[in-house]
Parts: structure tokens; C-alpha cells; sequence
């Protein structure tokens, strides 16, 4: 039985990250309150950014404290994730030179590109060189740095440089957060040098991530959504919504 707000909010948020999400029902029985208290509680937390509301619960924010690891993102949203990284490899055009960035949602992108014509891919993440390193067809250009733990890409000042080196066609982007005021953001300032830089370095960017991603904001801002060619998304979120962020310049496409 926890006694203060604060004490429960704390025990809220600590659930949420373990998990991955809260429901309001399952709160209130562990917690010993009313719903309407868990209710009060998740509207507290959604207020200082360490939660996001959704009907009848939440899930944690990614923060500069708080990160999901690779594993983690492995095992949620999959069909979506999947779904909206084949949509994104589809508008890779004429590209021959194409920067993938790391996360898992990237990751999987880079496994439906095609095998069939000539292709150089550049990135920091270690699990996409290693997916891709024997495909046909396709050269590996794994950029050096520091290894992050959790999402196993490169970072820091001999990361971006490689990068600086180059001219790229297309930036596959993703982000911990995407919102129309604060554009794209991430938890840790080292990565979020690393995505501005792809995109500096690329004619082209496309964000591709899923519905829980949009109005979430995090620590870093790295990009504009004005600087987006297209964000590739899910149904899940709304096409009132998707509208909005077609008037800030990109083409959105829902799948």
C-alpha cells in the first residue's frame, strides 16, 4: 500500500519501464487506491514528460534517464514495426548510397532493402552491419566510435567525422520521439550528433517509426520535421494527426 503521490507516481513510472506499459485497472488494485487516483497520477506524470496516456493506461517516455535497449524494442510493436519498415525501404528510389540509422525499427528496414541491384548502406549500428555484411549486392561501410551499450551503435567524435566525410542519397531516420513543436528528439546527446550528421550528410531523410513515437518528446533535438522528406507510420495514428504534419512539409504515409 503506498501512501503519498509521490511515492506512487515513483512505483507508476518504475512499472511502466519494466514492462513497457501500465493499465489504469491493474494500478489501482496493486496500489490500493481509486482509479480516478492512478487516473490523477498518470495525468501528474504525462504533464512532466515521463509517461504518455493512452486509453486506459500508459507508457514511460524515453528520457535522458531512461532508454529501452535494443532487446526491449525487439519484442514490441513487431507486426506495426515491421509493416512500416517495408513501406520505408519501398522509397528508397533510385538511392545507391543510403545511411541506416540504429534502433531496431532501422534494423528492419535495412533487412527489406532490395538485393538485387548495387547498393552502399553506411551506419552505426553494429546488428545492421552484421545483418547485412553478407547480403549480395550490397557494401557495408560501419562507421567507428564508441560502442553504446544497449543499442550496440557507434558514437561520438570519430563517429560523426567518418560521417562528415560524406555525400549521401538517403538517411533511414528514427527517433525516441517526434512532435510537431520540438521536432525530433532522443535521450543522449552523443546519438543525437550522430543523427544530425546523417542527416547534414544525405540529399534525402525518411523517418520511419511507430504511433507510440508521435507527441513523445526526449531530451535531444536533432531535427526539424521540416527537414523530413517522409514519415512512414502506422494507421494507428490518426490521419487528423498525420495531416498536421503533412503541412510542416513532409508526405506521410500510413500503412
Amino acid at each position: 500500500m503506498t501512501s503519498t503521490s509521490e511515492e506512487r507516481q515513483r512505483e507508476i513510472v518504475r512499472a511502466a519501464r519494466t514492462t513497457g506499459a501500465v493499465d489504469v485497472n491493474t494500478l489501482a488494485t496493486q496500489l490500493g487506491v481509486a482509479k480516478e487516483t492512478v487516473r490523477r497520477d498518470l495525468r501528474a506524470l504525462e504533464d512532466h514528460g515521463l509517461v504518455r496516456r493512452t486509453h486506459g493506461g500508459a507508457y514511460p517516455v524515453e528520457s535522458a534517464g531512461f532508454e529501452t535497449t535494443l532487446a526491449f524494442r525487439a519484442t514490441s510493436h513487431v507486426p506495426e514495426k515491421r509493416r512500416v519498415a517495408a513501406a520505408a525501404a519501398e522509397l528508397l528510389g533510385d538511392a545507391e548510397t543510403v545511411f541506416v540509422d540504429e534502433g531496431f525499427t532501422p534494423q528492419l528496414i535495412a533487412e527489406a532493402l532490395p538485393r538485387d541491384r548495387p547498393l552502399t548502406v553506411v551506419t552505426a549500428s553494429l546488428p545492421v552491419a552484421g545483418s547485412l555484411a553478407e547480403a549480395e549486392n550490397t557494401s557495408v561501410l560501419l562507421l567507428g566510435g564508441r560502442v553504446r551499450p544497449g543499442t550496440l551503435a557507434t558514437v561520438d567524435h570519430w563517429t560523426t567525422k567518418m560521417l562528415a566525410g560524406f555525400v549521401l542519397d538517403l538517411a533511414y531516420i528514427g527517433a525516441n520521439g517526434i512532435s510537431r513543436e520540438h521536432g525530433l528528439t532522443t535521450p543522449d546527446p552523443a546519438v543525437s550528433e550522430v543523427k544530425a550528421q546523417a542527416i547534414r550528410a544525405s540529399r534525402r531523410t525518411v523517418f520511419a517509426g511507430v504511433h507510440t513515437k508521435f507527441g513523445a518528446v526526449s531530451f535531444c533535438r536533432f531535427a526539424e520535421i521540416g527537414a523530413l522528406e517522409a514519415i512512414v507510420t502506422s494507421t494507428l495514428l490518426p490521419s487528423s494527426e498525420a495531416h498536421r504534419y503533412s503541412l510542416l512539409g513532409p508526405q506521410v504515409i500510413r500503412v
